[in-house]
This record gives structure tokens, C-alpha cells and sequence, in this order.
């Protein structure tokens, strides 16, 4: 078999087109026996790709916007969508089926200090014609410390990726009022990112086989046998939190049958940064994205 070692930048149930690519088989299917790992927080994945110890990681699009933006040509290529929708939640203390994102100004919210979770969430905002300014932001750090940081008493709301949300619901320390994407729609959110090199592979070939095997799957199978297949990946996750969660998701659309990050995509994503204030250029598509290989 082929080995491959794969690697996550964050590691949630919203990456299940990825994870079950393992969990399901469909790797070994194609002769591929591959391993995985988490990035050191605060280190981007693409250093793993640039070292060689990794040939596959989970990132975003948006991150070559950060290289092309200082003159650089990105190491990675983005050669297909994880997920086509933001995949955070919001949470909060009180059940309120009358919840507007109005009611967030001047609300405590418990949300990421940074990068991609921050622009999508006061792109969010924008969508939602609500004043960011206006929230009560509380940083406290990763997705983990963010969780007892709520279930501690902080926030009034939380921004949250799942099945962080599902197992508060079930724990009855929250309860999900409002998805981001929904207010986002479509955009080129996370993606499979690989070098130049290893794309031109029969090695790449034959993983973008059980990718498009993976992603059809998902679409055709329930939630509850996905996450009998990934349950061993979520050891902490209650299986009916983790099958809610995947059930969420596919509902949600952030799956589609398709792997190619589309252009309409991609140019949702760099509005989102424009809005943020990073961006310092609209980059064409194929500075940032290529077409999986042939298979």
C-alpha cells in the first residue's frame, strides 16, 4: 500500500468528507494506507507540507491569500472543497425561537480572535445588517478552552464549530440558536490543499478516486451509519451528539456531491476578506485553486 499522512488544521465532524475517506475504506480501497494528525495550534499545516511530512492537509482557501498578499507564490495548491458553507454555530444560554442576529449588540458572545472564524463571522454580521462594534467579544483561546469558558459561565452566546453545539445541547448548557453559513450561503470555506509535486501523482489520482467515492457516499448514506463509521474519531462525542451534528450538516449543504472548489466560490471568500480588511487584492482563481487531478 501507498502510505500518506494527512493532516487537519482543526479537527471537527464538520471535516467528515475528509475523515471518512479513512473511517469508510475508501483510501484502502485504492491502495492507500493513511495516517493522521492534528497541527500544533498556532502552526499552519502548510508546514507540514513544505517539510514533507505531510502530503494532504485540511486548510482553506483563504490562506493563500495571506502569502499571495506578500508577493509570494503559494507552496500549496487548493485542488477541492471539504466544505461549501461556514459550519459554526451559535449558541446560546436559553432556548429563543425568536431569535434575531439583532440581539447580539451589545450581548457578551464567546467567539475566535482571529483568522477565518472572525472574517466569516463579521462578514456574518454584515449579511445580517447588525453593528460587530457593538458586540461584547470574549477571546479566551482555542475551540476547547472556548467550551469550558462558556460552560463556566462566560457569554451570554458562543460561536462554535459541531459537535462542540450538540453536546451542549445535550448536556443542557446551551442551546443552538442560528448557523453562520446560513447567512453566508455558498462560499469556498475549507478545501484539500497538496504541493505541485505530489498533484501530478498516480498517487494523487488515486486519492481523489475515494475522495469523489467519499463525497457521493455522504450525500447517500444516513447520518447515523457515517457516524457509526467515524464514532471511533470522536472517543469524547456522545454518538447521538455526533450523528446530530453530521445530520446538521448534511442539511445544511456544506457537502455537495461535487469536489471542485467552484470560481462563484471562491469569489465569496475573497468578499468575505475584502469586508475584513486584509485583502490587499482580488486574486484570480488559478493563483489560488487548481482542478483535482485527472482521474
Amino acid at each position: 500500500m501507498e502510505k500518506i499522512e494527512i493532516q487537519f488544521t482543526l479537527f471537527s465532524a464538520f471535516y467528515t468528507p475528509l475523515i471518512a475517506t479513512m473511517a469508510g475504506g475508501f483510501l484502502k480501497e485504492e491502495g492507500i494506507d493513511a495516517s493522521w494528525s492534528v497541527a500544533t495550534p498556532g502552526v499552519s499545516a502548510i508546514k507540514a507540507l513544505e517539510d514533507g511530512t505531510a502530503q494532504v492537509i485540511q486548510t482553506a482557501p483563504s490562506q493563500a491569500f495571506n502569502s499571495l498578499d506578500n508577493g509570494e507564490v503559494p507552496r500549496a495548491l487548493h485542488f477541492a472543497q471539504i466544505n461549501e458553507m461556514d459550519g459554526f454555530f451559535l449558541t446560546a444560554r436559553e432556548p429563543d425561537r425568536d431569535f434575531s442576529w439583532a440581539k447580539l449588540e451589545g450581548a457578551e458572545v464567546v467567539l475566535f480572535d482571529g483568522g477565518q472564524p472572525l472574517a466569516m463571522f463579521q462578514y456574518a454580521c454584515h449579511k445580517a445588517g447588525i453593528d460587530f462594534s457593538k458586540i461584547k467579544v470574549i477571546n479566551v483561546g482555542g475551540a476547547a478552552d472556548m467550551d469550558k469558558a462558556f460552560r463556566d459561565g462566560q457569554g451570554a452566546y458562543i460561536e462554535q464549530q459541531g459537535p462542540f453545539p450538540q453536546q451542549l445541547e445535550k448536556d443542557g448548557a446551551g442551546h443552538i440558536v442560528a448557523q453562520v453559513g446560513e447567512q453566508i450561503g455558498p462560499n469556498a470555506f475549507s478545501s484539500l490543499a497538496a504541493t505541485r509535486e505530489w498533484l501530478a501523482t498516480d498517487t494523487a489520482k488515486a486519492f481523489t478516486r475515494a475522495y469523489k467515492k467519499t463525497r457521493v457516499w455522504l450525500n447517500e448514506t444516513s447520518a447515523e451509519e457515517i457516524a457509526k463509521a467515524e464514532k471511533s474519531y470522536f472517543p469524547k462525542i456522545d454518538f447521538d451528539v455526533l450523528t446530530d451534528c453530521i445530520a446538521t450538516y448534511q442539511q445544511l449543504g456544506c457537502w455537495t456531491p461535487h469536489i471542485e472548489i467552484t470560481p462563484e466560490a471562491l469569489e465569496v471568500a475573497l468578499d468575505v476578506f475584502d469586508h475584513f480588511g486584509t485583502l490587499k487584492a482580488r486574486y484570480a482563481y488559478n493563483q489560488v485553486c487548481a482542478p483535482p487531478p485527472t482521474v
